[in-house]
């Protein structure tokens, strides 16, 4: 009889352990007006797919889109259309602020720097952030999105 009160304890402690967390928030959904869950905006590649309202396009030559990831070491890297770049940022989720800081690139010159230069000044802005799925809004105030970015897995 102790075997299977032990069992009967014991059963609901296992289950509970082996249960997984995810890194979520809760972000309103402007459509509805109510919240949806989705996971955390770090270790995700971010492309850049508009910039102050305009659709980005690549430029000639360009390597690749222009992205940015959040580290769980509070760092971000990525690669603006020409020149790559690293720096830290400070996250506070919950209340949906994003800061970036000692952003450095690389001296690459390249052609058509127009995009590179409104995404680093994008990055130096930014202060808050609007999450819908695996669409990302950088804003400063309550102003329009500065960038919307595409998580691309």
């Amino acid at each position: 009889m102790k075997k299977y009160l032990f069992a009967l304890l014991l059963t609901p402690a296992l289950l509970t352990g082996c249960e997984s967390t995810r890194n979520t928030i809760t972000t309103p959904d402007t459509s509805t007006g109510m919240s949806q869950k989705t996971e955390g905006i770090k270790n995700k590649h971010w492309q850049l797919v508009m910039l102050e309202g305009q659709p980005v396009k690549m430029a000639a030559g360009q390597e690749r889109d222009a992205y940015f990831m959040l580290t769980d070491s509070s760092r971000v890297v990525g690669y603006g259309g020409c020149n790559s770049l690293n720096g830290s940022y400070e996250l506070n989720e919950q209340q949906m602020r994003l800061r970036f800081s000692n952003l450095l690139t690389t001296l690459r010159a390249c052609p058509g720097p127009e995009n590179e230069r409104g995404f680093l000044e994008v990055l130096n802005q930014a202060d808050n952030f609007t999450l819908q799925g695996d669409t990302l809004m950088l804003n400063v105030g309550r102003r329009a999105p500065l960038a919307v970015f595409h998580a691309v897995y």
